[in-house]
């Protein structure tokens, strides 16, 4: 069997196989992508950026399409389905409006010269290793700004997503990149390190799990290549205080359980104040289990399946294991007696750091509370943990609120607002989250040679 294969969580029915990349094709590839840059950055600005505009139109035109493509894959609710749609054709709009004036040379200081300046230019075939949970934008955040610099594209995604990948490689194409600009490869792991490998590529960017994190920053680094890596996270939620202790709770358990809790950046740890803390929980508590699971392509469902029946299974485990070491179980954390890859959300409390629980990152719909008595307290506990992706603090006081955000060790914090993410903002983290950025310029600035060209005045 194909490693790459669509079995649709909702039903665990295997749909669709797709016949993966041979080992004698890797060279071919990597030529082909050289080949395709060596074009590719020879095609004007405008023209790039104008090939960026028509992807983000073809993205909205075909939005039911590839919405449901993902549903099918990895099971996410038809209504987040199609916002990660549009999310992906702002990206793609960003880069398209802004991409040129972000590479207008910058004149420095001649500092003895007739002129000195500093150009922005691609550097070649990059790999990209993409996950599941967003096929589409998670993909977006790496290809527009690079393909609008100039850069080629090997696009290996997660293999449950062979049939969203290549709706994207047809969209790319049909708007006019080059064929080798942008390449969809079903390649396994051994093959992207033979990848890293090849003379041709510059560098690799990878969304995933540290253990792949590590071993894709391990081969480019052999090999003198650049990467960025995004990577797990279990972003902090302080509460401060409130005004509207329902509205907070609302918010916190439509943020925790987006995506069926699927998101590196999801706010996975809950710190509440001891005045607070006995109504927040029986509050989450309650929102978790009013909430809908079920078919995603049902309008009432708010909780889909999880992408496979391992990953739900991989989760039930944490949460017996938490329970087995003395956390204390609110509710679900069981797969539900049907079909499919559901499991029932999940609320813990009474997490100690001797617990599994305390420092590993839980990929599903499960929510950890923990209570703290002084705002140092939480700070502390906010921080103890190796990941660093971001976290938020929530209170009526913006400075404070500011102040206490101002103390995370993240790569994002946020006021009154969670994993907000919009093209022009920076996206990533530190520790074990991972390293350098995307979106924004900056995502621009990581698979750039930062060009300096200065004339004599003699």
């Amino acid at each position: 069997m194909s490693a790459y294969v669509t079995t649709n969580p909702t039903t665990v029915i295997t749909e669709r196989e797709f016949a993966m990349l041979s080992d004698d094709q890797i060279d071919e590839l990597a030529r082909r992508s050289l080949g395709g840059y060596e074009r590719w950055r020879d095609v004007p600005v405008t023209e790039r950026a104008e090939a960026l505009a028509r992807t983000a139109d073809l993205y909205e035109k075909r939005s039911d399409e590839l919405a449901a493509a993902i549903t099918t894959e990895m099971g996410k609710v038809t209504k987040e389905a199609a916002g990660e749609v549009q999310l992906a054709a702002d990206i793609y709009r960003w880069y398209a409006e802004h991409g040129p004036d972000l590479l207008v040379d910058e004149p420095l200081d001649p500092q003895g010269a007739a002129e000195s300046l500093v150009q922005h230019k691609p550097i070649g075939p990059l790999v990209g290793v993409m996950p599941w949970n967003y096929p589409y934008y998670q993909v977006a955040r790496f290809v527009a700004p690079n393909l609008m610099l100039g850069n080629s594209i090997i696009l290996k995604h997660a293999s449950i997503c062979a049939a969203s990948s290549a709706l994207m490689a047809e969209i790319l194409h049909e708007a006019g990149v080059l064929e080798d600009a942008y390449i969809n490869a079903y390649a396994n792991s051994d093959q992207v390190a033979k990848l890293l490998e090849h003379n041709a590529v510059r560098g690799v960017s990878l969304t995933g799990s540290e253990k792949a994190g590590a071993a894709v920053a391990e081969v480019a680094a052999k090999n003198l290549k650049k990467s960025v890596l995004e990577l797990g996270g279990s972003d902090p939620f302080i509460l401060l205080d409130t005004a509207d202790l329902g509205r907070t709770i609302k918010v916190a358990s439509r943020a925790r359980l987006s995506n069926t809790g699927q998101a590196c950046n999801s706010p996975k740890r809950f710190i509440v104040p001891d005045a607070l803390y006995d109504d927040f929980v029986n509050g989450l508590v309650t929102a978790f289990d009013d909430a809908v699971v079920g078919d995603p392509t049902d309008t009432d469902t708010r909780v889909g399946p999880l992408s496979s029946v391992e990953a739900r299974d991989t989760v039930a485990e944490q949460v017996q294991t938490a329970v087995s070491q003395g956390a204390t179980l609110r509710t679900g954390g069981t797969p539900l007696d049907r079909d499919g890859a559901f499991l029932q959300p999940a609320v813990l409390t009474d997490i100690t750091p001797d617990m599994d629980a305390y420092s590993e990152e839980i990929f599903g719909p499960v929510a950890m509370v923990y209570r703290y008595r002084s705002v140092d307290e939480a700070v502390t506990l906010a921080n103890d943990v190796e990941f660093g992706l971001s976290g938020s603090v929530w209170g009526t006081d913006l400075e404070k609120a500011a102040q206490v955000a101002d103390r995370l060790d993240v790569g994002m914090a946020y006021v009154n607002e969670h994993g907000t993410t919009l093209p022009g903002l920076p996206f990533g983290g530190v520790k074990r989250s991972g390293f350098g950025r995307e979106l924004g310029r900056w995502g621009m600035g990581e698979f750039v040679n930062t060009r300096l060209r200065r004339t004599s005045s003699k």
